[in-house]
């Protein structure tokens, strides 16, 4: 009879940690997935010459080196249609460098996937017009930074209002937000200065 209401109890227990497992709320959505997409996104017309202008990231290595900034360039070619081919130019200790990556798309129009060597990070396009501005949105771990990239080194007003609205609209402030120097970027990395990640 004890080992009947052993059992009996022993399941009771199991079935009431069944429930509250089952009662765990669910992981709260990134606000990631709230970001407006850039409707019909057109891979050739975003190909070609970008600036990087401005990043508003919580990064602790921005934070402590913003001082340290170096003029940034990004070469987009789309020749496949179903993926972005970046070239990414800045110094590092004075050397011009070359990152190659691939951003891969997804089933959403104007979102990728960019393989890291130890984590991957979520991308997508969420305002351009294609010959002067683009905001772009980029995730890892689930941490969000934001980019301002330009057709030219400099944007408009308008741009820069654009921006700072969408950082607000993710909590940050212009503590969190650093500009870009306009001046000093590298045209081309010779090949002994060039990190090939397009294949991770």
């Amino acid at each position: 009879m004890a080992s009947t209401a052993s059992i009996l109890l022993f399941m009771l227990l199991a079935w009431l940690a069944h429930g509250q497992r089952q009662r765990r709320p669910p992981t709260p959505e990134s606000p990631f997935e709230k970001i407006k997409l850039q409707k019909n996104f057109d891979f050739q017309q975003f190909s070609g010459k970008w600036f990087l202008v401005g990043v508003a990231s919580r990064c602790d290595y921005l934070r402590e080196y913003n001082h340290q900034l170096e003029a940034t360039a990004m070469a987009v070619s789309a020749s496949d249609g179903t993926s972005l081919a970046i070239s990414t130019f800045r110094k590092l200790d004075g050397v011009c460098w070359e990152i190659k990556q691939q951003y891969r798309s997804t089933k959403a129009q104007g979102r990728f996937l960019l393989r890291g060597r130890g984590s991957n990070v979520d991308v997508l396009v969420g305002e351009t017009d294609y010959s002067s501005y683009a905001i772009m949105y980029y995730q890892k771990h689930r941490k969000i930074s934001i980019k301002l990239y330009g057709r030219s080194v400099r944007v408009s007003d308008a741009i820069m209002g654009k921006f700072e609205q969408r950082v607000t609209e993710l909590n940050m402030s212009e503590d969190f937000t650093y500009y870009f120097p306009t001046y000093g970027f590298c045209e081309s990395a010779d090949q002994f200065h060039l990190l090939d990640e397009m294949k991770i």
